[in-house]
């Protein structure tokens, strides 16, 4: 069977966002979507004294039930054609995902779950789910009541460093800009350091070294998809920063998990898991390959 779209359900509005961002990603590439809801072994009491209500274990697996049915009506009302699959798992969620992930197209989870940290913007498993997926994942924020009001024609943003796992997320970045008809919009911010506060640095010289690196990131791939309008973004800006903000205007952002270090760096851990607790728009963090 091909690999298909991996959702972790816990009846979140985030999850639930990220149900319908991906049922309709996979209407986009033609790919079956599989939703998993993972129950968790219940948490140790403080006292191990003490026992677990009567019941609980049958009410656990019938709030899973009652969430998968949710977001199997979800997922369906996004295409009718769409092939849906729902299960639930039973193990600890991360390491779970993460297994499940092997098999997988990609992983698509939502910011932030129902845990107790669910204010904070960006929940354990999502951060965990990034670091260590086998495949690309894509985090879905919570969206205004009023639901996304930006046109289909927004555009793909990707962040390019030249690293390895950038030249990934770059490919990836052309592919999903292809399959929906939009603009790509390239960002090259090579402040990250605060070199600019070195005396004698020019400015000016590594901007235009700037330009030059990403023209020649761009070349082949604007040749592979010669269907896709690119606008380069060279910017003297931390990359995080340039990266939310362009995530103001778009359908998606995308990212590789970490890349190279010093003053070009751009795709480094901090700034991807910053994108993807602060952007503005879904985020599809490519994995490096392993």
């Amino acid at each position: 069977m091909n690999p298909g779209i991996l959702v972790g359900v816990d009846g979140s509005p985030s999850s639930k966002a990220a149900v319908e961002w991906a049922a309709r990603d996979a209407v986009l590439h033609n790919l079956p979507l599989s939703l998993v809801h993972v129950l968790a072994p219940p948490v140790v009491m403080t006292f191990p004294e003490t026992p677990m209500p009567p019941g609980y274990t049958e009410w656990q697996h019938e709030q899973g039930e009652r969430q998968l049915r949710e977001a199997v009506e979800i997922a369906e009302s996004q295409g009718a054609d769409l092939h849906v699959d729902a299960e639930i798992a039973v193990g600890s969620t991360v390491p779970m995902l993460v297994d499940m992930s092997r098999d997988a197209a990609r992983l698509v989870v939502g910011s932030r779950g129902h845990g107790l940290l669910r204010r904070s913007l960006l929940g354990s498993v999502s951060s965990s789910l990034v670091r260590h997926a086998h495949c690309p994942v894509v985090v879905i924020h919570e969206g205004p009541p009023e639901g996304d009001s930006r046109p289909a024609t927004a555009p793909v943003v990707v962040g390019i460093d030249g690293s390895p796992v950038s030249e990934a997320a770059t490919a990836l970045a052309f592919e999903e800009a292809s399959l929906r008809g939009v603009e790509l919009v390239a960002v090259y911010a090579w402040h990250d350091t605060g070199v600019l506060d070195f005396p004698g640095i020019d400015a000016a010289a590594m901007e235009s070294d700037g330009e030059l690196a990403l023209a020649e990131r761009l070349a082949g791939w604007r040749e592979r998809y010669p269907d896709v309008t690119v606008r380069r973004v060279v910017v003297c800006d931390r990359p995080a920063d340039q990266l939310v903000e362009q995530s103001q205007q778009a359908q998606l952002v995308v990212v590789g998990s970490h890349g190279r270090g010093g003053f070009t760096g751009m795709l480094l851990g901090s700034v991807s898991l910053a994108v993807v607790q602060s952007a503005h728009a879904p985020v599809l963090v490519v994995r490096p390959k392993t």
